[in-house]
C-alpha cells in the first residue's frame, strides 16, 4: 500500500483486541473491526476460508457458527494459527484448528446447538493473507432446531446487533445470488443500525449457482439496490468440491476463470473475486481505523489517565516486603475508621443522592419510623373502653362502686406500657441492620491489596455490633420495666390534676358578690380554696351527673364565662342550680372545658349517653387519664431511645473501631495468611500493568500515524430508499427492482437482475470501473462510482 504507518494499524488493533479480551472490562473500547453477517448457508465460512486458503471452519447443517469467531489475519513468512484461550500453542494442521473451534464452542454452549456471545479469538499467520480482522457471527435463522430455545432467532439477532450497532464496526453483508436480494436479512439488519450506509459492504456469493438465463450484473454494478460502498461478487467452492477436498488455490483459480469468461461479468473481473475482496476489506478497514483515530485516541487517553496512578503504584510494588503489609494494614484500618465516621456523622464528600444511608437513615428511624411504630401500637378506642369497663366491674366485684377505682387506671396503663416493648425492640433491630450495612459499604469502598484482612475486619466489627445489640435491648427493656414499676400521677403533664384561678359569678351581692377562688380539678371532684396554698377548702363538688353549658358574655364584664349544672335538677352549690365560672381569656375557658371533658363532664348538648351514665363517666374518665399518662410515657421513651442507642451502640462501635480494631486484627488467626494477596489482586496488578503498557504503545503508534498518512475519502451517497421498505416480502420491492433507467428507443431493453436472459455477447464495457475497484496505480484505494443509477454508455443522454 506504500504506507508503512497505515500497515501497522491493523496489527495494532489486533494486539489491543487480544489485550482487552483478556482483561475484560478494564478497557471498555470499541475497536474498529469487520463483522460478517448473513443467513445460514449464505457462504460466510467459505469466504473466510478462501481468505486463509485453508479448510479450518466447522461445517454441517443448521447453526454451525454458535459463538462469534474473531479472526485475525496477519501477514507472515510461515503459515500457522494460534488461539487466545490456549496462547503459546501453535497449530500448523488446520484440521486441528477446526476441532479446537468445535471443542471450545461445545465447552461454553454445550452440544445442543445453543449459542453464546462469548467470542473465540483465532489468529492466523500466513504469507497468503493481508492484515485483516473479521468477526464471523452466527447465521440468521428462523426456526429452532433440536434443543434450541424457541427464541433462537431473537437471540441471534441480539448477538449480531451487539457487534454491528457499534459505530466502529464495518458490516460485511453476505447474500447468496440465488435468492431474492430484496429480502436479504443481512442487508435489513445493516440498514437498521447504519441507515446512511456509511459502514455497509455488500458481498454476493454463489454467482455460479444462479438459474440459467439470469445474472446479477445490475447488482454488482451497484445500479439495482445500491450501497454506498457497493458490492463485490465471489464464487465459493461447491459442497461437492468441499467434500472432495478441492484445493482452495485451485478454487480461486476457477473463480478467476469464471469472472473472466462469463459474458456478464468479464468487464468487472478485476473488481470481483476473493483476492480483490480481501484487498478491498484490508484497505477499507485500514481507512476506517484511520477515520476513527481521533475518537479512538481520546478513549485511549482517558483510559490511560484512569490507570496512571494505579500503574505507578504497582510498578514499584514488592509483594514480600513486610513494611508494605504493615503499612497496608494501618492504612486500611484508618480509611475504614474515617469512612465509618463520615457515614454516621455525615459528610459533604461523595453524597448519595439516590437513597438515605448511614447516619441519615438512623436519624429517620429515630424520629420518623419509631414514632410511627408507637402510634401503630395504640389500642382501638372501642376496644379500650370495653377493657376499662370490664376492669372497673371486676375491681368492684359484687358491690356497686361509688367512685372511679385507681386500680382500673393502673391495670390499663401497665397493659399499654408493656405494648411499647415491641416497637422499641424493632427500632434497635433497624438500627443494627443499618450499622451492619454501613460496615459493609465501608469495607467495599476501602481499596486494599489484602482482601482477607478486609474480610476479617468486617467480621470483627459486625460481631462487636451484635454483642452490643443484646446490651442495648436489655437496657431498653429495663427502661420499660422502670415505667411499669411506678405510675406517677403527680406528673406535671398529667391531666388528673388541674389547678388554676376561677371567678364564681353567681354569688349574690349580699354574700359578697363575684369572687375569685383557687380551683382544683381531679378525676372525682372539683374543689375550690381561698388561695393557692389550699389550706382552707371552701367546697368540694362531686363530678357525678354534672355537665357544662355556655354562658354569654355580659356587656358589663370583660371576663369570659361558662357554667356547670346538675342533669338531675339538683342544686350544684348551696341554693344555686348552676355554678357560673369566669376566666380572663377565652383560651382559659377552652382549656378548663377540655379538662372537664377529659374528667367526664360533657357539654350540655353532648349525645354521649349510655344505659349506665355513672359507668360511662367512669370509663370516660379513665380513658382520658390513660391517654394523658401514655402520652407522658411515650414522650419519655421517644426521648430516651435515641440517647440509649447512641450511647450503647453507635458511639461504642466508633470507639471500638478507633481504639480496639487494630489490636483485634493482630490477635486474630494467622497473620501471614491474612496479609497474603489474593490471586485476583495479583491478576489485577498484572492486567493493569499490561493494559497501561498497551495503551501507551497504542498512543505512540497512533501519534505517528495520524501526522503522516492520508486516508481515501468515503464513496459518495447513493439512493438507499429501497432498504426502507416494509417487511412485505419481495412484493414490496417489485417496483424498486424496476428502477433502472429507461432504455433507448433503439437499444434492446435489458431486464432486471435475476431475469436477464443470457446468450448475448457481452455489452461494451462501461466508461468507468465497477464499485470498489479496481485499485489505481498506487494501489491505495478502489475507485468508486461518482453516482449510483447510471445508464449504459450506449444509451444517449
Amino acid at each position: 500500500m506504500g504506507n508503512r504507518g497505515m500497515e501497522d494499524l491493523i496489527p495494532l488493533v489486533n494486539r489491543l483486541q487480544d489485550a482487552f479480551s483478556s482483561i475484560g472490562q478494564s478497557c471498555n473500547l470499541d475497536l474498529p473491526q469487520i463483522a460478517v453477517v448473513g443467513g445460514q448457508s449464505a457462504g460466510k465460512s467459505s469466504v473466510l476460508e478462501n481468505f486463509v486458503g485453508k479448510d479450518f471452519l466447522p461445517r454441517g447443517s443448521g447453526i454451525v457458527t454458535r459463538r462469534p469467531l474473531v479472526l485475525q489475519l496477519i501477514t507472515a513468512n510461515t503459515e500457522w494459527a494460534e488461539f487466545l484461550h490456549c496462547k503459546g500453542k501453535k497449530f500448523t494442521d488446520f484440521d486441528e484448528v477446526r476441532q479446537e473451534i468445535e471443542a471450545e464452542t461445545d465447552r461454553v454452549t454445550g452440544a445442543n446447538k445453543g449459542i453464546s456471545p462469548i467470542p473465540i479469538n483465532l489468529r492466523v499467520y500466513s504469507p497468503h493473507v493481508l492484515n485483516l480482522t473479521l468477526i464471523d457471527l452466527p447465521g440468521i435463522t428462523k426456526v429452532p432446531v433440536g434443543d434450541q430455545p424457541v427464541d433462537i432467532e431473537q437471540q441471534i439477532r441480539d448477538m449480531i446487533m451487539q457487534f454491528i450497532s457499534r459505530e466502529s464496526c464495518l458490516i460485511l453483508a453476505v447474500t447468496p445470488a440465488n435468492t431474492d436480494l430484496a429480502n436479504s436479512d443481512a442487508l435489513k439488519l445493516a440498514k437498521d443500525v447504519d441507515p446512511q450506509g456509511l459502514r455497509t459492504i455488500g458481498v454476493i456469493t454463489k454467482l455460479d449457482l444462479m438459474d440459467e438465463g439470469t445474472d446479477a450484473r445490475d447488482v454488482l454494478e451497484n445500479k439495482l439496490l445500491p450501497l454506498r460502498r457497493g458490492y463485490i461478487g465471489v464464487v465459493n467452492r461447491s459442497q461437492k468440491d468441499i467434500e472432495g477436498r478441492k484445493d482452495i488455490k485451485a478454487a480461486l483459480a476457477a473463480e478467476r476463470k469464471f469472472f473472466l469468461s462469463h459474458p456478464s461479468y468479464r468487464h468487472l473481473a478485476d473488481s470481483m473475486g476473493t483476492p480483490h475482496l480481501q484487498k478491498a476489506l484490508n484497505q477499507q478497514l485500514t481507512n476506517h481505523i484511520r477515520d476513527t483515530l481521533p475518537a479512538f485516541r481520546s478513549k485511549l487517553q482517558s483510559q490511560l489517565l484512569a490507570l496512571d496512578k494505579e500503574a505507578e503504584e504497582y510498578r514499584h510494588f514488592r509483594p514480600d516486603d513486610p513494611s508494605r503489609k504493615t503499612k497496608a494494614l494501618l492504612q486500611m484500618v484508618q480509611q475504614f475508621s474515617v469512612d465509618f465516621e463520615k457515614r454516621i456523622e455525615g459528610s459533604g464528600d461523595q453524597v448519595d443522592t439516590v437513597e438515605l444511608s448511614g447516619g441519615a437513615k438512623i436519624n429517620r428511624i429515630f424520629h420518623e419510623r419509631f414514632p410511627f411504630e408507637l402510634v401503630k401500637m395504640e389500642c382501638d378506642d372501642k376496644e379500650m373502653r370495653r377493657e376499662i369497663s370490664y376492669a372497673i366491674k371486676n375491681i368492684h366485684g359484687i358491690r356497686t362502686g361509688l367512685f372511679t377505682p385507681d386500680m382500673a387506671f393502673e391495670a390499663i396503663v401497665k397493659k399499654q406500657v408493656v405494648k411499647l416493648k415491641e416497637p422499641c425492640i424493632k427500632c434497635i433491630d433497624l438500627v443494627i441492620q443499618e450499622l451492619i450495612n454501613t460496615v459493609q459499604q465501608c469495607a467495599n469502598k476501602v481499596q486494599s491489596s489484602l482482601p482477607l484482612l478486609l474480610e476479617e475486619t468486617e467480621r470483627i466489627v459486625t460481631t462487636h455490633i451484635r454483642e452490643r445489640e443484646s446490651r442495648a435491648k436489655d437496657q431498653i427493656l429495663l427502661l420499660i420495666d422502670i415505667q411499669l414499676a411506678y405510675i406517677n400521677t403527680n406528673h406535671e403533664d398529667f391531666i388528673g390534676l388541674r389547678l388554676g384561678w376561677l371567678t364564681i359569678n353567681n354569688i349574690s351581692i349580699m354574700k359578697g358578690g363575684a369572687k375569685e377562688y383557687w380551683f382544683v380539678l381531679t378525676a372525682e371532684s372539683l374543689s375550690w380554696f381561698k388561695d393557692d396554698e389550699e389550706k382552707e377548702k371552701k367546697y368540694m363538688l362531686p363530678l357525678d351527673n354534672l355537665k357544662v353549658r355556655d354562658v354569654e358574655k355580659s356587656f358589663m364584664s370583660s371576663k369570659h364565662m361558662f357554667a356547670i349544672f346538675n342533669t338531675e335538677q339538683r342544686n350544684v352549690f348551696k341554693d344555686n342550680r348552676f355554678l357560673e365560672l369566669a376566666c380572663n381569656t377565652q383560651e382559659e375557658v377552652d382549656s378548663w372545658r377540655a379538662s372537664l371533658l377529659r374528667a367526664g363532664v360533657y357539654p350540655e348538648k353532648s349525645s354521649n349517653f349510655s344505659m349506665d351514665p355513672q359507668l360511662e363517666r367512669k370509663v370516660e374518665t379513665i380513658r382520658n387519664l390513660v391517654d394523658s399518662y401514655m402520652a407522658i410515657v411515650s414522650k419519655c421513651i421517644r426521648d430516651l431511645m435515641p440517647k440509649t442507642i447512641m450511647h450503647l451502640m453507635i458511639n461504642n462501635v466508633k470507639e471500638f473501631i478507633n481504639a480496639e480494631l487494630l489490636a483485634q486484627l493482630y490477635s486474630a488467626g494467622d497473620q501471614n495468611a491474612l496479609m497474603d494477596e489474593s490471586q485476583e489482586q495479583v491478576q489485577r496488578r498484572d492486567e493493569v500493568l499490561r493494559t497501561h503498557h498497551s495503551l501507551k504503545e497504542a498512543l505512540a503508534i497512533i501519534g505517528d500515524i495520524s501526522t503522516t498518512t492520508v486516508s481515501t475519502p468515503l464513496p459518495p451517497p447513493v439512493d438507499s430508499s429501497w432498504l426502507q421498505a416494509g417487511p412485505g416480502g419481495s412484493r414490496s420491492f417489485s417496483l424498486l427492482l424496476c428502477r433502472s433507467p429507461p432504455p433507448s428507443p433503439t437499444a434492446p431493453r435489458r431486464m432486471s437482475a435475476g431475469q436477464r436472459p443470457a446468450g448475448r455477447g457481452a455489452p461494451p464495457p462501461p466508461s468507468r470501473p465497477g464499485p470498489l475497484g479496481p485499485f489505481n496505480n498506487s494501489g491505495d484505494s478502489p475507485q468508486v462510482p461518482n453516482r449510483p443509477n447510471r445508464a449504459p454508455p450506449s444509451i444517449p443522454r
